[in-house]
């Protein structure tokens, strides 16, 4: 809960920027890789700001393949398009800043799974979608999806490696056709957060330079806390902010 005044109203975060705080998940992959589920976000750049431990970013792009070191202090970021995959190395806290009022946890990503599955949309939904709650049973079915996204970014990330961006390129093109619908739900979010809040900075730029500082009587301060902890994110544990135009509550799809 934000308090302050208006404690009711959405009050964004700088540029209206998503936030949350991840654990990185501790299973095992087929790789013998202990990390998250590998995925792209459309439309968002997303950052890792690390805060404890230590790990790694696995990143797919038409540069290739790297795996960018994570200790504390490390800040890595990717752009639409690029896949990543977080990696534990012990202990690694994150804290995610996202574009668009939190859209990467809300929408704007779609996991690495084979392309038979990315190519029929009700199949991708029943593999991304995860129970309720934060029992066994969505633990179980988490692990499951980030087997099945491992699954298909290996074959993307051996390609690239072999010179072979084909398979890459299909996937971001197959990734793209099935968000397709969500964009006018997203162009929404984009005015009502990021674009407002650069409007909202225009206005000021013209207060000031018309020597009239008068919405600085609107000045105040706000305060919240996560109100969501250890829930099952893409990555790892995630713990969220449920701050209308701020940060979206994560769905598991």
């Amino acid at each position: 809960m934000v308090s302050g005044p208006e404690a009711g109203l959405p009050h964004p975060l700088p540029g209206a920027v998503g936030l949350s705080h991840l654990s990185a998940y501790d299973w095992e992959a087929a790789d013998g890789v202990c990390g998250g589920s590998p995925h792209l976000h459309l439309v968002c750049t997303e950052a890792y700001v690390v805060t404890g431990g230590r790990g790694a970013v696995q990143t797919l792009s038409p540069d290739g393949y790297r795996d960018i070191p994570l200790e504390p202090g490390s800040v890595a970021w990717f752009t639409p398009g690029t896949v990543h995959r977080m990696v534990q190395g012990g202990g690694l806290r994150i804290t995610v800043l996202m574009q668009n009022s939190g859209l990467p946890e809300a929408g704007d990503a779609v996991f690495t799974f084979p392309p038979e599955v990315l190519a029929d949309p009700e199949a991708y939904a029943a593999a991304a979608t995860l129970p309720p709650g934060a029992g066994p049973e969505t633990e179980a079915a988490a692990r499951r999806r980030r087997d099945f996204a491992v699954e298909g970014y290996l074959v993307l990330r051996e390609a690239l490696a072999a010179g072979d961006a084909g398979p890459y390129r299909e996937f971001q093109r197959a990734a793209a056709r099935l968000v397709r619908d969500k964009v006018p739900g997203w162009r929404e979010l984009w005015r009502t957060g990021a674009l407002a809040a650069a409007e909202r900075t225009s206005a000021q730029l013209d207060a000031l330079a018309d020597d009239d500082p008068g919405y600085l009587a609107d000045a105040t301060a706000y305060e919240t806390a996560p109100t969501r902890l250890g829930g099952y994110g893409m990555c790892g544990r995630r713990d969220e902010y449920a701050l209308p135009g701020t940060t979206l509550p994560y769905r598991g799809e």
